[in-house]
């Protein structure tokens, strides 16, 4: 089977430097060795934690658990913390480790990598991953693609379900919603909208296709209404008026519920000064 590329540029070069740093794997004492409390990852299945002891019992730890080294000759978990518990779990009472001398804010990143690639992050998780790395990191999303082995659209429809509505995102951090139904419900427009087809979509059991073709549909009935708007005369009327009295080009856009925008042309900055009197001195 092909190896993941995206590992071998990510977590894998990270892994290659710890190599590199230490030439070898380290045995120590598993009490040694303790998790990061700021680990971004605070859940873990126990299901597939006892499913993965079972398998460190049978085969022992295939891959070291990278570390940093505290005071005292202990060490903190950069990434491997499942391993880290599942040996526990099976009873080891030692651990293989690769030491990497890294602060705080390289700990985190390693560490949102790691679970980024190897971790069943539901949607959400996944997505306040990518963010954090391009707000607290200052990765660009370029960057945690490779970082991650994802291509740039996923990354960037993957941040977009965080601007659904707070219920929908409790029902994706729930395994109610799948990523591809969030992202169906974005094409939904309004809030309202989403929340109400999104319940539907969890009692009905519909389909990513299903809430898809629901997303055509309003885009098509949206710009069917917009069609059927014809503009007031009275705003052409106004265009003509302004037209003439500031002797410039004068354009106005409204919408079917009144709202819109005055646009007018000007050439240098002291046209734009003029114009600003003149509006500002007319009376209605």
């Amino acid at each position: 089977m092909a190896r993941k590329s995206g590992l071998g540029k990510g977590l894998d070069a990270l892994f290659q430097d710890n190599i590199e740093e230490t030439h070898s794997t380290v045995i120590v004492n598993i009490l040694d060795v303790e998790p990061n409390k700021e680990q971004p990852r605070h859940k873990f299945d126990e299901e597939a934690m006892a499913s993965l002891a079972d398998s460190i019992r049978e085969h022992g730890i295939i891959q070291p658990i990278v570390v940093r080294p505290l005071l005292e000759g202990r060490y903190q978990i950069i990434a491997g913390e499942r391993r880290w518990r599942a040996s526990r779990m099976a009873g080891l009472k030692e651990v293989p480790i690769i030491i990497k001398d890294v602060d705080d804010k390289q700990t985190m990143e390693i560490a949102l990598i790691e679970n980024l690639q190897r971790e069943n992050l539901n949607p959400i998780e996944e997505a306040k991953g990518y963010l954090t790395l391009m707000d607290e990191h200052k990765l660009t999303q370029d960057e945690v693609s490779k970082r991650v082995g994802k291509s740039r659209s996923a990354i960037a429809n993957a941040i977009r379900l965080l601007s659904l509505p707070e219920e929908v995102i409790v029902e994706l951090e729930h395994g109610n919603l799948s990523g591809g139904q969030g992202r169906a419900l974005l094409s939904l427009g309004d809030e309202e909208t989403i929340k109400n087809v999104a319940s539907k979509a969890i009692s009905k059991g519909m389909s990513v296709r299903e809430l898809e073709r629901l997303g055509n549909s309003n885009k098509r009935k949206v710009k069917t209404e917009k069609k059927k708007f014809v503009k007031d005369n009275i705003y052409k009327e106004l265009e003509i008026s302004m037209q003439d009295e500031l002797g410039r080009n004068v354009k106005i856009e409204v919408t079917s519920e009144g709202k819109g925008k005055l646009i007018l042309d000007f050439y240098s900055k002291e046209e734009l000064i003029d114009m600003a009197y003149a509006l500002a001195n007319q009376k209605r």
